[in-house]
């Protein structure tokens, strides 16, 4: 790939734990130049956070290696009247400025938006907080879960018995990190063609709303309120996880030559005749009934052996995986989605990390270099808005670095 497709693009990137984290990750998975602002002596909580209490130990804390490889870090005491001014000068030669305080921090010390614009009228500013700048919830701290919760999307996941059940991966967090990374990109393309910078607000709450969209429009449009139906697919049936003689298989033989190809393969041909299953609607409305007659037969066999042999049938299904197993899997092993990344704050240790979901020009985005130790960045950063070691120096003993 000979460029990078935010090559030149300045990103500061002023986020904390996950959801900011990781839409400044994307950014930079992308080739943007992704300065992460940090506290002084503390940095991001993530370098706190994670599975190995001896690297969280060393600031270095998994869940800060997970979404910040290839930035660049800067301590910055923005409480500072000197750390302000580094920060002004920091802003001046920006294109994107990420933060995901809670709403007005950024403003009270100094840097509202007002301000921000006229210190660079091109800037793309996207805040992105738990419930955006705006509305009575604006200035409540927002956790994945509790968004989770609010979005209605607890509601959905699980059985009737055991809903509402959390996701079990901070999938809000993600979802509006991703929704930030898209209006970044999508404000730098005006700004390339006209100039014009953007405000951004971004809420994790309405990200994770907008994603639900089939289950939401359930019940803006049909009026039906969403239900939890466990792995089940509520649009179809035989569509979800059944049992094996050793694992869970999903199967999703939604259209009626899927499942008279599923019958076919399982030899139940009577199942298609069957008046309980003959229709999509019918077997909708005995999908329980049909599971059971189904997995009399799939009982019989392990979900390696069904894989095999329903899919070049015709049927979607696959066997349902570890983490583990999934990152092991060929399909993910081909396409080059972890990257090996030395990192010399770890004494050389070698650190596999996820990269970008896309693909660009027939290439994988590997992050392009190892996360950095809180600060490690400071001085050359500095150096590069005219500040001399001196200058450097003096800030650094008067607390404003």
């Amino acid at each position: 790939m000979s460029e990078t497709l935010l090559g030149g693009v300045r990103v500061l990137d002023m986020t904390n734990v996950l959801s900011g984290p990781f839409a400044g990750y994307q950014l930079a998975l992308m080739g943007a130049d992704v300065i992460k602002i940090e506290v002084p002596g503390a940095g991001d909580l993530a370098r706190q956070l994670g599975a190995d209490p001896e690297l969280s130990g060393r600031n270095l804390g998994v869940s800060f290696l997970a979404q910040n490889a290839g930035k660049r870090s800067v301590t910055l005491n923005l409480k500072h009247e000197q750390g302000r001014e580094v920060f002004a000068r920091l802003v001046a030669e920006a294109d994107v400025l990420l933060e995901n305080f809670r709403p007005g921090v950024l403003e009270r010390l100094g840097f509202g938006w007002e301000r921000l614009r006229e210190t660079n009228p091109r800037l793309v500013y996207c805040a992105l907080s738990g419930f955006g700048a705006d509305g009575p919830m604006r200035k409540r701290p927002a956790y994945d879960q509790v968004i989770q919760g609010l979005s209605g999307a607890m509601s959905v996941t699980g059985t009737p018995e055991t809903a509402p059940l959390r996701v079990g991966y901070p999938m809000c967090d993600s979802i509006g990190g991703t929704a930030a990374a898209f209006a970044v990109a999508s404000a730098l393309l005006r700004q390339h063609r006209t100039g014009q910078g953007a405000y951004l607000d971004v809420s994790m709450l309405d990200a994770t709303l907008a994603s639900m969209g089939w289950v939401v429009s359930d019940y803006l449009i049909a009026g039906r309120e969403p239900t939890p139906m466990g792995n089940e697919n509520r649009t179809s049936a035989p569509s979800g996880t059944f049992a094996t003689s050793d694992g869970r298989l999903n199967i999703a033989a939604n259209k009626q030559e899927q499942f008279e190809a599923l019958c076919t393969v399982l030899e139940r041909p009577e199942l298609t005749t069957d008046a309980r299953f003959a229709t999509r609607e019918a077997r909708k409305d005995n999908r329980d009934v049909l599971r059971k007659e189904l997995e009399k037969t799939l009982r019989t066999e392990p979900a390696e052996h069904w894989d095999r042999v329903l899919v070049p049938a015709g049927v979607p299904a696959a066997p349902v995986l570890t983490v583990p197993q999934a990152l092991d899997s060929p399909q993910v092993v081909h396409r080059r989605l972890t990257h090996k990344v030395t990192a010399p704050a770890l004494e050389g240790r070698e650190l596999t990390l996820l990269g970008s979901a896309a693909h660009v020009d027939g290439e994988s985005l590997a992050p392009s270099g190892p996360p950095p130790r809180l600060g490690e960045h400071t001085d050359e950063v500095l150096h590069t808005l005219g500040y001399t070691p001196d200058d450097i120096a003096r800030l650094r003993e008067n607390g404003a670095i």
